[in-house]
């Protein structure tokens, strides 16, 4: 871990006083990784908490649709440009706004009194986290280098899955008990905590100065990128046939062309030149697209199956998702980190993407009715262990193709084209399984689900293979 002491700004009382007791590099990584179980926990936490939002409120099924996908679309439009900011205005500055912005929408949202404030905090939030998780990410690959990286990324890769599938459960147990203010609250004390230490525990990472933002560039890719997710948001909805669709889809079309012709003439680009030009960096975003397609997805498709295949209820569906939740923390936290230091990153992608693909056939061959300990539980363990192996290493993919100086760039380019991949992915085996009623808005039929899995098997295996090519060009080294 590198050793550069970190600017203290003022006096801090009780986090001096924490900073001072606990070594740095441990706080440091628990800061960061906190960082990004929060940011994945607000993607999901509100969901239970809809039907009491829409009580309260007065929302409709529009409204409340919104409320969740206000942060989705903040929050995947702006992650390319977050982390370029953080690679221009320094990432521990990044790391701080980030916190601020996001702790700002979180009181607002806890305190909306109207469904348009709602909706605006939880923008808020997005804009937030767009800031806070490339910042967070190109940190922790700049201060945490060689043998510890392995560590870090592993924990960074718990931590997302921790988030992402814990919000359910800690959703509807905030809502019940204290009421769905309570599912925002709960974060202010991370993000309190993050304002707190970042000046005290995190390098700086100075910004590069005289160089100017690339505002076009960031307006159009952002709304490229936010066109796409909200296409891919309506089209279980809509239909890929509908007027919607063809519209969204040729908006963002247009927008990515804008995006290209402004970097070709940016004195200093969004994306600069040297990076788009890297082999390595092309063929690992499109492992972040086609990889995050298949592994979100699959955690969508499992929820509808146990309660429209399986025909459990709710609360039954949340508790048998637990074992997926537990696999994923050990394999990220025990396995990844020792597989990662003995085959390296592009190596246990592919195996986890193998496994990944082993876990979603299991789940389609299942015989209709289905025992879901014998006929499902050990393919969701399998698709478990497959995400957990193959996330962290995809990111690391990237990283690797890319200086220090572009962390945050890099980060932000991972996180967006995952963000994409998953919205994607969703649309796309979302439709497939409800086809089979006949109708892309009717709930789907255990065949339907089972060409769902077949599909995201297929995408998985496709991943895989792009990850060979990789492997076989031989471009990547080891991680120490």
């Amino acid at each position: 871990m590198t050793t550069t002491a970190p600017g203290r700004a003022g006096t801090g009382g009780a986090a001096d006083e924490l900073a001072a007791a606990v070594p740095r590099g441990r706080l440091a990584l628990a800061l960061l990784v906190s960082a990004q179980f929060v940011v994945m926990l607000d993607t999901s936490v509100v969901n239970v908490a809809l039907p009491s939002v829409q009580r309260d409120l007065a929302l409709g099924p529009a409204g409340a649709s919104w409320v969740v996908n206000a942060y989705l679309l903040a929050f995947g439009g702006l992650l390319l440009v977050g982390g370029r900011a953080a690679d221009v205005v320094g990432r521990r500055r990044a790391f701080v706004l980030g916190s601020a912005v996001f702790l700002t929408g979180t009181l607002a949202a806890a305190a909306a009194s109207t469904a348009g404030l709602l909706v605006a905090a939880r923008a808020v939030q997005g804009v937030g986290a767009a800031l806070l998780s490339p910042a967070a990410m190109s940190l922790l690959l700049v201060m945490f280098p060689g043998v510890s990286r392995a560590r870090a990324m592993s924990a960074w890769g718990a931590a997302s899955t921790l988030g992402g599938a814990s919000g359910v459960l800690l959703g509807g147990a905030l809502t019940g008990a204290l009421g769905w203010p309570w599912v925002f609250l709960v974060t202010v004390p991370v993000s309190a905590s993050a304002l707190l230490l970042a000046p005290r525990v995190l390098d700086a990472g100075a910004g590069v100065g005289g160089r100017r933002f690339d505002v076009l560039g960031a307006a159009t890719v952002t709304g490229a990128v936010v066109a796409l997710v909200h296409t891919a948001l309506a089209v279980p909805e809509h239909g890929w046939l509908s007027w919607r669709t063809a519209t969204g889809a040729g908006a963002a079309g247009l927008l990515l062309a804008v995006f290209a012709a402004v970097e070709r003439a940016a004195a200093d680009p969004l994306v600069p030149p040297d990076l788009v030009a890297s082999w390595r960096l092309r063929a690992g975003t499109v492992l972040a697209v086609l990889g995050g397609a298949a592994r979100a997805s699959t955690f969508v498709l499992v929820a509808l199956y146990l309660q429209q295949a399986l025909l459990l209820a709710p609360g039954a569906a949340g508790l048998a998702m637990v074992p997926t939740s537990l696999t994923g923390f050990v394999v990220s936290v025990l396995v990844l980190p020792r597989v990662l230091r003995r085959i390296g990153p592009e190596r246990t992608m592919v195996l986890g993407l193998v496994v990944l693909a082993g876990g979603q056939v299991w789940i389609a061959a299942a015989p209709s009715p289905a025992a879901y300990g014998s006929d499902v539980l050990p393919g969701l363990l399998l698709v478990a262990t497959g995400v957990a192996l193959s996330f962290t290493p995809t990111t690391m993919v990237i990283a690797h193709a890319v200086p220090a100086g572009r962390a945050g760039v890099a980060s932000g380019l991972a996180s967006a084209a995952t963000q994409v991949g998953a919205s994607l992915g969703v649309a796309a085996f979302a439709a497939v399984a409800a086809a089979s009623a006949g109708d892309e808005a009717a709930v789907a039929t255990a065949d339907g689900f089972a060409a769902a899995f077949v599909a995201a098997a297929l995408t998985a295996t496709a991943t895989a293979l792009v990850g060979c090519a990789v492997v076989v060009a031989g471009r990547s080294p080891r991680v120490p």
